[in-house]
């Protein structure tokens, strides 16, 4: 009989693929938000403000599965878990969108 993957370590993997494309879903939903919510009074704004989060969302989505998909194969094969950069990116990219369309708003003022 083959052990395989401890089904708790495979379930763990997929609620964090879930949690992933959650992150994906709210920064498209944020692009919208930023698309027609903030009243910018100029279409070249909106494009600015709008298309990052949208850009991250479809990143974040195809990431998550690229990253679910290696870490099932390495806990398959009994490897360490791959590293992987793109939470730190994320986060530091979502930082400087915050300033960006801070100074967006002040601008469109």
């Amino acid at each position: 009989m083959s052990e395989g993957v401890d089904y708790r370590f495979s379930l763990s993997n997929e609620r964090t693929y879930l949690a992933w494309v959650r992150t994906a879903l709210g920064l498209i939903a944020g692009g919208v938000v930023a698309a027609k919510a903030l009243g910018l009074d100029h279409d070249v704004w909106r494009w600015i403000v709008s298309l990052p989060p949208f850009a991250a969302g479809a990143a974040t989505a195809g990431l998550a599965s690229r990253r679910r998909r290696a870490y099932e194969r390495a806990m398959e094969a009994g490897r360490a878990l791959p590293a992987s950069a793109w939470p730190e990116r994320l986060a530091w990219g979502l930082a400087l969108y915050a300033c960006v369309l801070a100074a967006v708003l002040l601008l469109d003022l």
